[in-house]
């Protein structure tokens, strides 16, 4: 956050949606709809409505989830070795992040709960005179998701591997970590299999 109050200009957010979605059954969890439209569209126009780039990794530029994306505004990063995991998609979505960009944050693309003002409340803060990671929790107090990184950060993330995704940058740099508690459960919740959605649905009428 800047002196007077405002989300710091140019943070990037980073949705990293090139997995292969396997605990789905052959579904797709960044498709389901939530709020009528596919949960990974719905994601990504929460993150166009923070001032900074959009960056989405995606399998392919064909594939549906590209599709989905259309005339959103988002950077759409292709990861054909997406089948190494989440390592590949942070790669590859912190090198395509524009000249000079002070901070991503990772959002993850399965969580239907999170908002615009959650986003906004990681954003904001961040010090960029003092730069700390910043990561959302629950109610309670429980990490979770979103997670933002500062650029010094960014060396890191290019060179991780596997599937651990940002584990070990955010372990290696928790003595600047800043925690940002958003409301009841939203940054625990994601969605990885059918039996998950229908019980999320269950619970919240209306949200299809």
């Amino acid at each position: 956050m800047t002196s007077d109050g405002r989300i710091t200009a140019g943070i990037a957010l980073l949705i990293p949606a090139a997995g292969l979605s396997r605990r789905m059954r052959g579904g797709d969890k960044l498709l389901e709809l939530v709020d009528g439209v596919p949960q990974l569209r719905r994601i990504c126009a929460a993150a166009r409505t923070l001032p900074g780039p959009v960056v989405v990794t995606v399998p392919a530029a064909d594939h549906p989830r590209a599709q989905a994306l259309a005339d959103v505004g988002a950077i759409l990063v292709p990861v054909p070795d997406r089948a190494e995991g989440m390592a590949a998609s942070l790669r590859r979505g912190i090198a395509a992040l524009p000249p000079g960009t002070p901070a991503a944050m990772i959002v993850p693309g399965d969580m239907p709960d999170l908002a615009a003002a959650d986003l906004a409340a990681i954003a904001q803060a961040f010090d960029p005179d003092a730069p700390t990671l910043v990561q959302a929790t629950a109610a309670d107090g429980t990490p979770g998701h979103p997670v933002l990184f500062p650029a010094d950060c960014f060396d890191a993330l290019a060179t991780v591997a596997g599937d651990s995704g940002a584990r070990d940058v955010l372990r290696a740099h928790r003595a600047r970590l800043r925690h940002v508690a958003l409301h009841d459960r939203r940054a625990l919740t994601d969605l990885d299999t059918p039996e998950a959605w229908a019980a999320w649905r269950a619970e919240r009428p209306g949200r299809t």
